[in-house]
C-alpha cells in the first residue's frame, strides 16, 4: 500500500511537472504579444528631457528611446501628445505644448510637425504608434500666467473647474464633449496612428475636504440620476462617442483605455477585487471599464497594476486574475510599473526579478495578451539588470502586436519580391504595396539555425520593414549570414489591422550564381 501511494505520488508530481513544463513551453516566447512603453511628455517625464532643448537634441533623445526599446524587442509606443489642453502637433484646437518648446503656444524652431515625425520614426522601427491624450486635464496647477491666450482656459472659462491644485474641463458639458471629440477626430484624420489611447484620468482623483464643483451642470443635466451615476454616464457618453467616431473615420485605428488598476473593492461590491484600494475607478474616478467592455466601445483595456506581486493591499497577482476573469469583448493587456524599480517603499521592487516574474505570471492567463510599461525612462540607461533579464528570457525574440479585436481576417494578398540581389554581406529585394490595399509592414523570416522554415517561430523573425510613404515600396536588406543554407527566407504582409498574410518564399540562390 505504501509503495502504491508512493508511486501514485510520484506519478502525480511527474504529471504536474510535465503540465507546468508544457504550459511554460507554450507561452515562453509567444509570436503575438503586445509589448508597449509609455512615453510621457507631461512635465518632461520622459521626453523631451526639457522644454528648452533644441530640436536636434529632442530628436536624438526620442530616437534613443525608440532604439532602446527596439533592442529589447518591444513593438508599440504610447506617446503623450496632449496632456494639459495643449498639443504636440499643429492645430487650431490647442496651443503648442510648453513641455515641447519651453513656452506654451510657441511652435518648434526650426519648425516641423512633431507628431508626424514621431510616427514615421516609430513605424520605421516596427512600432505601433498609440496617440495618448488626456482629455479632461486642463492645467497642472493654478498658475494661469504661463498659459497661451489660445488655451481653452481663456477661450472658454465656463468649461473649467478648479480642483485639487489643477484645472479641469467639466466632463458634463455637451460643448466640452463636442470639443474634445473634435480633438480626437482631428488626430485620427490627419495622422497615420495605430490607436487613440486614454489613461486613468477621467474625473480627478479625490482630494480630502474638497468638492468637485459641478453642481450647476448637475442641476441642468442630471435628469434624476444620482450624482455618481450621472458622472459615470458623462464619461460613458464620451467614451462611446469617441469609439464610434474613430471607427467611422478609420476602422483600423484602435481605441484603448488604461484605467486605474482597481475597479471596485470587494468590501463595497462582491463583484470587486480582493483589494483595499484607497480610491477606485467606479466610486472615485466615475469610470466604469466593465461598461466599456460590455458595450464593445474599446478595442483594448490596459489596467494599471502598479503593485508588486504580493502587495498586501493591492496584489498584482490578485488583480491580474480579477481582470482576466472580468474582461470581455476586448483585448486585455496589463500595465506594469518600471518607475518603481529600486525606487519604492515596497522593497519587493528591489528584486530585479519582480518585473520578469510579473510577465511570467501574466502569460499564464491565455486571454491576457501583453504588457505596457510606465515609463520610458525606466530602461533608458537605467535598471539594466532588469532589462537584461527580460531580453535574455521573456523578450528574447521579437513579437508581433495582436490583431485589432473584431477585425481578424485572412489576408488574400501575398507579398511579391522583386529586384532580388544576393551579396555575401547584405542581400536585398523590394516589395510593393498590393494594388487596392494598404499594408503596414513586410515581415522577414529565416531559419538559419533551423532545419525547417517556420513563420510561427518568433526566433526566425529577423526583420520588420515598413513601406516608404512616397514610393509605396519596402526596400529590404538582410545581412546574408542570417539566411539559411539554401539562401532563402520567407516574407509576409501585415495589414493595418495587424493581420498577417500567407508567406512567400524568396530565394537568393539564382541571384548568387
Amino acid at each position: 500500500m505504501k509503495n502504491f501511494k508512493r508511486c501514485a505520488l510520484l506519478m502525480s508530481i511527474f504529471l504536474l511537472t510535465f503540465h507546468q513544463m508544457s504550459a511554460q513551453t507554450a507561452t515562453q516566447h509567444p509570436k503575438n504579444e503586445f509589448r508597449a512603453v509609455w512615453i510621457a511628455t507631461v512635465v518632461n517625464i520622459d521626453w523631451p528631457k526639457a522644454g528648452t532643448d533644441n530640436v536636434a537634441k529632442q530628436k536624438a533623445d526620442y530616437l534613443e528611446i525608440l532604439e532602446t526599446y527596439k533592442k529589447l524587442n518591444y513593438n508599440a509606443v504610447i506617446v503623450q501628445i496632449r496632456s494639459v489642453g495643449d498639443a504636440f502637433y499643429p492645430t487650431k484646437l490647442a496651443p503648442w505644448s510648453r513641455f515641447l518648446t519651453g513656452k506654451e503656444g510657441k511652435a518648434p524652431q526650426p519648425y516641423y510637425d512633431v507628431m508626424a515625425w514621431m510616427i514615421t520614426e516609430a513605424h520605421n522601427r516596427g512600432f505601433e504608434f498609440h496617440a495618448w491624450l488626456n482629455p479632461y486635464r486642463a492645467t497642472m496647477d493654478y498658475n494661469t500666467s504661463i498659459l497661451s491666450p489660445e488655451h481653452d482656459y481663456f477661450k472658454h472659462p465656463e468649461w473649467m473647474i478648479r480642483y485639487g491644485g489643477k484645472i479641469y474641463y467639466n466632463p458634463a458639458l455637451p460643448e466640452v464633449q463636442a470639443h474634445l471629440l473634435n480633438v480626437v477626430n482631428e488626430v485620427v484624420t490627419n495622422y497615420d496612428i495605430d490607436a487613440i489611447h486614454f489613461d486613468d484620468y477621467f474625473y480627478p482623483y479625490k482630494v480630502p475636504n474638497e468638492k468637485f464643483n459641478d453642481a450647476v451642470a448637475y442641476k441642468k443635466y442630471g435628469a434624476g440620476l444620482s450624482l455618481e451615476d450621472w458622472r459615470r454616464q458623462n464619461v460613458n457618453t464620451f467614451v462611446k462617442d469617441v469609439a464610434f467616431s474613430i471607427k467611422k473615420i478609420k476602422p483600423w485605428v484602435q481605441f484603448g483605455i488604461s484605467p486605474f488598476g482597481v475597479w471596485r473593492n470587494k468590501s463595497v461590491d462582491p463583484k470587486g477585487s480582493d483589494t483595499e484600494a484607497g480610491q477606485t475607478n467606479y466610486d472615485d474616478l466615475f469610470a466604469d471599464p466593465l461598461a466599456w467592455m460590455d458595450n464593445k466601445w474599446i478595442d483594448y483595456i490596459l489596467p494599471q497594476l502598479y503593485w508588486s506581486i504580493d502587495h498586501p493591499k493591492a496584489s498584482y497577482s490578485k488583480l491580474l486574475k480579477w481582470w482576466a476573469d472580468n474582461s470581455n469583448n476586448t483585448a486585455i493587456y496589463i500595465g506594469n510599473s518600471t518607475y518603481k524599480v529600486n525606487e519604492d517603499s515596497d522593497k519587493r521592487w528591489n528584486n530585479p526579478k519582480e518585473i520578469p516574474n510579473q510577465i511570467d505570471l501574466t502569460r499564464t492567463y491565455k486571454n491576457v495578451q501583453g504588457n505596457a510599461y510606465f515609463s520610458a525612462k525606466g530602461f533608458v540607461n537605467k535598471n539594466q539588470t532588469v532589462a537584461k533579464l527580460l531580453l535574455e528570457n521573456q523578450y528574447k525574440y521579437p513579437a508581433l502586436p495582436n490583431v485589432v479585436p473584431q477585425a481578424v481576417k485572412k489576408n488574400q494578398s501575398k507579398p511579391i519580391a522583386t529586384t532580388i540581389q544576393y551579396d555575401p554581406i547584405a542581400s536585398r529585394f523590394i516589395v510593393a504595396q498590393p494594388a487596392g490595399e494598404i499594408m503596414r509592414y513586410v515581415v522577414v523570416y529565416s531559419s538559419r539555425f533551423q532545419t525547417k522554415l517556420d513563420i510561427n517561430n518568433p526566433s526566425q523573425m529577423i526583420a520588420k520593414v515598413t513601406f516608404n510613404e512616397q514610393t509605396k515600396l519596402a526596400e529590404i536588406a538582410i545581412p546574408s549570414y542570417k539566411l539559411d543554407k539554401n539562401k532563402t527566407c520567407a516574407i509576409t504582409f501585415i495589414d493595418l489591422y495587424g493581420n498577417e498574410s500567407e508567406p512567400t518564399i524568396v530565394s537568393f540562390a539564382a541571384a548568387s550564381n
